[in-house]
């Protein structure tokens, strides 16, 4: 039966001191992460092998900041006159087994892919840029297009090991230890016992949610650390779970010059994939993500020549076009899937799920112009997936030369917010509205699948980036009330606007009882201090 107890426990390895690098060129390296937040400064930077290394930089240092990739998008890995210390040396695949691996933090989700690969299995829940780190995925809770059918990190979290701020390490497994009826866990470490009480609150019910500690009655232990930012603690191990590597899988690229006809689209592929995995019909639809690209950001990709260089085309007068994953059963060889749609169109197609995928295109009128990357056919699959990244790469080339031209406060201004799928027509129709009424241009683009997508601000002037952050806090009061998180995927870290929705969301009251456990786990503010809270 679980407990709301759990004993800490010294770390591993030798307890030496790594060497700190502190010349220019070392602390240039650091000094910023994805987001590129202003002001980055590293005291040094250090590379731990382990968990007994890095509890000794805890202990010689006032200020730890520990990162991975540093590809955050808010901030949360640059450092402000923090040490920095980087889990690249944390690199070990330490066990494959048939449902389950464990690997250190720094493993990159491309490495850890290929180790997979090589046993059938395959981890489905990542985000989308392939070089984050385990440790950087789990301490945000990132979530990617796929969190529509596999949920996100957390859900596939089976164990942590977690060295605290005081040097102690908690070694959790998920369904052991579980907050009492008061909301309390007890942490027994050699410097006595910690209480923690889980904060009230109460957080969206929707797929995704990065904003602030995970807070729920009986929550485990484990849930507590994951989303936490590395403000509570310093994940070195992750145990995930894992399976089967997909048999097969179709992208389709789909052009709508009505967007109501292609949100209908959607809702009957959510419906339909639904239906499948409730029967496990081996003949279903099953689509794993569904992908969403706005006026916007259709323009972009025309300027910048995406469309041509990846071979794709879109009728004029396309307003959404929509990328589709579609998963298969069983594999299906190049030829074999030509034969199939060959023999759709003429009427004598057999029943199976590619099939019952492009009558359903038919049927909404869409499918003489979708493109399509049939299973096997690589190539072709990286450049439809290379259209959906050319959109947010477009973005950022755009506020780069408007900082670099029109003014050096210029920034990234863009939210990253989810609804229930019944109300994304809403959410969808006050981005528009708030954008336009403050005479910004602005593409959308993200994970329709999931009711989550990325309203970016392309700036002309600093004016549209203080016009953007308004716009970007009443979208948030406006999610909020349509029931939804206007912190999905990407966490909150030191961006200001983020931090302004997460005490829009849970109010002041809130954010002091998150306040509070940082305060029991981390009393001297060690721990990447600025981070969800100033």
């Amino acid at each position: 039966m679980p407990a709301n107890r759990v004993k800490a426990c010294r770390p591993l390895g030798p307890a030496a001191l790594p060497s700190v690098a502190t010349s220019d060129d070392d602390l240039r390296a650091y000094s910023e992460d994805a987001a590129h937040y202003p002001g980055g400064r590293a005291v040094g930077v250090a590379l731990p092998r382990s968990e007994a290394e890095l509890a000794a930089l805890l202990d010689g240092y006032p200020r730890v900041l520990v990162v991975g990739a540093q590809s955050s998008l808010t901030g949360g890995a640059t450092p402000v006159d923090d040490l920095v210390a980087s889990t690249a040396r944390l690199h070990q695949i330490v066990k494959i087994e048939q449902d389950r691996v464990r690997v250190q933090a720094g493993v990159s989700l491309a490495t850890l892919q290929d180790a997979l690969d090589a046993h059938g299995l395959v981890y489905p829940p990542v985000p989308t840029f392939s070089g984050a780190t385990v440790g950087g995925t789990v301490a945000t809770n990132a979530a990617g297009a796929a969190t529509f059918k596999y949920g996100s990190t957390r859900d596939w979290v089976r164990g942590l090991r977690v060295v605290l701020a005081s040097g102690d390490v908690l070694e959790l497994e998920r369904n052991q230890v579980m907050a009492d009826d008061q909301g309390v866990f007890e942490i027994e470490t050699g410097r006595g016992s910690l209480r923690v009480k889980v904060p009230t609150y109460r957080m969206p019910d929707v797929p995704k949610c990065s904003a602030g500690y995970y807070a729920r009655p009986g929550m485990d232990v484990v849930d507590l650390f994951v989303g936490s930012e590395g403000t509570l603690g310093v994940i070195t191990e992750v145990t995930l779970r894992v399976v089967p590597r997909q048999a097969g899988v179709c992208f389709a690229l789909v052009p709508f010059t009505d967007e109501a006809r292609g949100l209908m689209l959607v809702d009957a592929l959510r419906h339909l994939s639904h239906e499948t995995w409730v029967a496990r019909d081996p003949r279903g639809i099953d689509v794993a993500a569904i992908e969403h690209m706005d006026r916007g950001s259709l323009d972009i990709l025309r300027k910048d020549g995406a469309d041509r260089r990846n071979n794709v085309t879109w009728p004029t007068g396309t307003t959404l076009l929509l990328l589709v994953q579609l998963e298969l059963p069983t594999a299906v060889a190049l030829e074999q899937a030509y034969e199939e749609i060959a023999d759709a169109l003429t009427a004598r197609a057999a029943d199976t799920p590619l099939i019952r995928f492009c009558q359903l295109l038919g049927e909404h009128g869409a499918f003489d112009d979708a493109s399509l990357a049939l299973p096997g056919d690589r190539h072709r699959a990286e450049q439809l997936l290379a259209v959906r990244e050319a959109v947010p790469a477009g973005v950022n080339q755009r506020v780069a030369r408007a900082k670099h031209n029109v003014d050096g406060r210029i920034e990234k201004t863009a939210a990253d917010m989810i609804v229930p799928f019944d109300r994304f027509r809403e959410m969808m129709q006050i981005y528009h509205e708030g954008f336009a009424s403050r005479g910004l241009d602005y593409a959308i683009w993200g994970h329709i699948s999931d009711g989550n997508v990325h309203p970016n601000v392309i700036p002309r002037s600093y004016e549209d980036v203080q016009q953007g952050k308004e716009a970007i806090l009443d979208f948030g009061r406006a999610v909020a009330r349509l029931g939804g998180c206007p912190l999905a995927e990407h966490g909150v870290g030191r961006s200001a606007i983020k931090q302004a929705l997460l005490r829009q969301l849970y109010g002041d009251r809130g954010i002091e009882e998150m306040r509070r456990v940082k305060r029991t786990l981390d009393p001297q503010g060690k721990l990447a201090r600025g981070v969800l809270f100033d």
